[in-house]
């Protein structure tokens, strides 16, 4: 643990310094999305990595943090911090509430669940007029951001830090008895519970905080973009890359959605200013066709081939 508190002020401090590295504004731009894609990969694995319950709803618990921080913000104009504190906060009860009402079942039925809430909570914002409705909403991003040289940059510094979190917790949580025990399930759920592991208890704390993760990820969403509309909030790519990008670096390990994010979206945001962003589905497609057949475990799988004799 204290060799990874060194790592994360090692990485909060390079986000930091980046400016003096970096002139050009789109690095933290497109860096920004990398990051995002870190938590929301990272989320999904705590609950479909570790336990086996594949969500197929990310693209909600998103749009529940970016649409809470978004109605906050024009009722109260709070600041940003308290914006992903209120939105991890509404999007980890949308996941508690979830859990509730499908973890008791098994397989397809948990991810049917959550497409069905996904497409549930979309028809709501669509029609909710305070936040902008179908047409959308425009948000004024502040003219100055003290300490930084412009709010990308404190943006990207912000979604750094929230990286950094939530690798922390999937970390803690798969050295603990929590990830012992998420894994019994994952692996046999009826002997998990045979075996005495609270399988309810295990699998809706880990919904929450997942839930809460992915809401915490879409929170700064509207300040990033100046704009937000219920059809690119609850987009689909949000779903596919957040399974995609543990598959491609590896599921069940803490380290593996790290490199499929930034593997995933480094290619996505060069693919997006040389060729085109609508070609990104296609990238993700073809990466994930390629590592399914020829390396079903991930990169870091692939890696333990490779190195047997390492531990990763």
């Amino acid at each position: 643990m204290k060799r990874f508190l060194i790592g994360a002020l090692a990485v909060l401090a390079l986000a930091a310094s980046m400016p003096l590295i970096f002139h050009n504004e789109y690095f933290f731009f497109a860096g920004y999305v990398v990051l995002q894609f870190i938590v929301l990969a990272t989320a999904w694995n705590i609950l479909g990595g570790y336990a086996g319950y594949v969500n197929f709803g990310s693209g909600a618990f998103f749009a529940v943090g970016a649409y809470t921080a978004v109605a906050l913000y024009k009722a109260f104009a709070l600041p940003l911090g308290l914006q992903i504190l209120a939105g991890a906060a509404a999007s980890g009860l949308l996941g508690f509430g979830v859990g509730m009402l499908t973890l008791r079942l098994r397989g397809i039925f948990f991810s049917i669940a959550t497409i069905a809430v996904a497409i549930v909570l979309e028809t709501v914002v669509l029609n909710w007029h305070y936040v902008g409705g179908a047409k959308g909403l425009p948000i004024m991003r502040p003219v100055e951001t003290p300490f930084f040289a412009s709010h990308t940059v404190w943006l990207f510094f912000v979604m750094a830090a929230l990286a950094v979190l939530a690798v922390g917790a999937a970390r803690y949580i798969e050295t603990s008895w929590i990830g012992r025990g998420l894994r019994a399930i994952r692996d046999n759920e009826v002997a998990a519970e045979c075996s005495g592991v609270p399988t309810l208890k295990l699998k809706l704390g880990a919904a929450t905080l997942s839930g809460a993760l992915m809401g915490a990820a879409g929170a700064p969403y509207a300040q990033y973009l100046s704009f937000i509309e219920p059809a690119s909030t609850f987009s689909l790519n949000y779903a596919v890359n957040a399974l995609a990008m543990p598959i491609i670096g590896g599921m069940g390990h803490w380290i593996g959605p790290v490199i499929g994010a930034v593997l995933l979206g480094s290619v996505q945001q060069i693919v997006t200013v040389t060729i085109s962003s609508e070609i990104n589905v296609l990238v993700v497609g073809v990466m994930l066709v390629v590592f399914v057949v020829a390396a079903p475990e991930g990169i870091l799988g692939l890696f333990r081939k490779l190195f047997p004799s390492r531990k990763s």
